[in-house]
């Protein structure tokens, strides 16, 4: 029989859960965690183990590229090449938010990443930016469900059907129904709305349309 995840409540114990959830990233294990949209699969992406595990958690292809979170601008500088267009303004008016945008890799990470492009967010979220800014890299974030339901959005049922599958779940003692981040491909020439959630910016991105 497989061990069970611990659960650890990020509002009662917000120094250890991110001590514990910076140990999980390094040693290359998957857990559960609060986000500012909904709960997400964590692992450290340059993980290959840790990556696979999840797809195959999630019962899905591993061809599709996971967001990933990040605690700057500067970091993610690091990551991507410069776009098209001047999309900086546009980012640092709409992050921190629940707001995941498409941007082209550097060369580098495109080797490393598998991928031509990912989608980043910064998060606006406690939890998770002061993980962040511990980690110093890029955080998995994926919806917790299998492929094809719909996301979970309360520990239990996640405890129920997860906790065999990851090493730690955390969680918000505050919670409801959340929607998917919006997702906004600036890899183009102009921005795409692929997903539209709980934050609305079409304001924001007005000027670059």
């Amino acid at each position: 029989m497989n061990k069970k995840a611990k659960l650890i409540s990020v509002d009662d114990d917000f120094d250890n859960s991110i001590k514990k959830a910076v140990e999980l990233y390094n040693n290359g294990k998957v857990f559960i965690y609060p986000t500012d949209t909904i709960y997400g699969f964590g692992c450290n992406p340059f993980n290959d183990k840790a990556v696979e595990k999840i797809n195959k958690i999630k019962k899905r292809q591993g061809s599709k590229q996971f967001i990933l979170l990040l605690d700057s601008l500067n970091t993610l500088f690091d990551y991507v090449i410069k776009p098209k267009r001047d999309y900086e303004e546009l980012l640092r008016n709409i992050w921190p938010n629940p707001v995941s945008i498409i941007l082209e890799l550097n060369k580098d990470k495109k080797e490393t990443l598998k991928s031509e492009t990912v989608a980043f967010r910064i998060p606006d979220h406690k939890f998770c930016m002061s993980l962040l800014k511990e980690i110093k890299l890029p955080l998995v974030s994926t919806s917790v469900n299998v492929n094809n339901e719909l996301p979970l959005d309360n520990h239990l049922t996640i405890f129920e059907k997860f906790s065999e599958d990851v090493s730690v779940i955390f969680y918000a003692n505050n919670e409801g129904n959340k929607e998917p981040s919006t997702l906004v491909d600036l890899s183009g020439e102009k921005p795409v709305i692929l997903r539209k959630g709980s934050t609305k910016f079409a304001g924001l991105i007005q000027k670059y349309i």
